[in-house]
């Protein structure tokens, strides 16, 4: 028996919505890697725009919020238009995930990573999937299924291999460093949890670009406390940004660090996030120790270890599990 013209053009199109949807999951799981890729640098280049003193996490913070609204701002009206200004029933919303994933997130991070090491904060990072797999559950976001525990697991001990055959240090001077890094992470799962279904409703790119303009009201507070904290005589913002001690290295540093792990890496998660789950998002945190041990093999010519071997082959299944989705029932 033929069918019906209608069932024939019924499965067409639930099938170019399948394809569609994987496609769109291919595009999420190359933007985080990309994040990851960004994030894992991130430590190294705050260490260069730190070194000497010339810029603070303040500064450098402030860097952040003020080239990513500009930016991201500016880029969501030229593609949007109207679509890129916030609903006035969202904007409650969107001030406290300001708060929690860009100013408090920013201010926390790079406050701890000026008091511990860069392998102390790569570990730290690594709390962000437990943290965000947690507050999924507890709200009922997402279910405490089998496969993403062990999925979660296994890319956790991957990190770990790494991280701890690096032999991070954290306690003694580090502890307060530590700390605040990973209040930060705390801070920022929950943001990774609660963004989602904004991301779902609306242009992930404006959606982006409202965290980073709502953060703009801290500018003045963080602009004032770095001009106190380095005793200068000048209060401007010229010489909070672009110091005339500054070197060239820490000018680059900074100009990486607005780009990558700010516009483009916040850019990149929130579409992933209108893609895929908050706790898919978060697992792939777990690939930064290796992705900075990797662009430690191709920049700085470090060494290829057996533990780089070792933390791929926990971490990659581990990502795989968690990121896979779940098998449908059959009616």
């Amino acid at each position: 028996m033929r069918r019906p013209p209608g069932d024939s053009v019924a499965g067409m199109e639930l099938a170019a919505g399948g394809a569609r949807e994987r496609r769109g999951e291919v595009g999420a799981h190359l933007a985080l890697s990309a994040v990851q890729l960004f994030f894992a640098l991130f430590p190294v280049f705050g260490k260069l725009a730190f070194a000497g003193g010339v810029y603070t996490p303040l500064a450098v913070g402030s860097a952040r919020i003020l080239f990513g609204a500009l930016s991201l701002g500016v880029l969501a009206l030229a593609l949007h238009g109207s679509r890129a200004l916030p609903p006035r029933r969202e904007l409650p919303r969107i001030f406290g995930l300001a708060i929690l994933g860009v100013a408090a997130n920013m201010t926390l991070y790079l406050e701890g990573l000026k008091r511990s090491t860069a392998g102390n904060a790569t570990l730290m990072i690594c709390l962000i999937p437990v943290f965000t797999f947690t507050i999924a559950v507890l709200l009922g976001h997402e279910t405490f299924g089998r496969r993403r525990v062990v999925g979660l697991l296994l890319a956790l001990c991957g990190a770990a291999v790494l991280v701890f055959g690096g032999q991070a240090e954290l306690g003694g001077e580090h502890t307060l460093g530590n700390v605040l890094i990973a209040l930060n992470c705390l801070g920022y799962a929950a943001y990774l949890v609660l963004v989602r279904p904004l991301a779902q409703r609306h242009p992930p790119l404006a959606v982006i670009s409202w965290m980073f303009v709502a953060s703009l009201p801290w500018l003045p507070l963080m602009l004032w406390r770095d001009h106190v904290t380095r005793g200068a005589a000048e209060f401007s913002l010229r010489a909070v940004l672009l110091p005339e001690a500054a070197s060239t290295r820490a000018l680059l540093a900074i100009g990486f660090i607005v780009i990558f792990p700010t516009t483009l890496a916040y850019l990149f998660n929130v579409y992933a996030l209108s893609r895929v789950r908050a706790s898919t998002t978060a697992v792939y945190i777990y690939s930064q120790p290796l992705g900075t041990a990797v662009a430690a093999w191709l920049v700085l010519d470090e060494r290829v270890t057996p533990l780089m071997g070792v933390s791929a082959a926990l971490l990659f299944p581990g990502i795989w599990l968690v990121s896979r989705p779940a098998a449908k029932r059959k009616e």
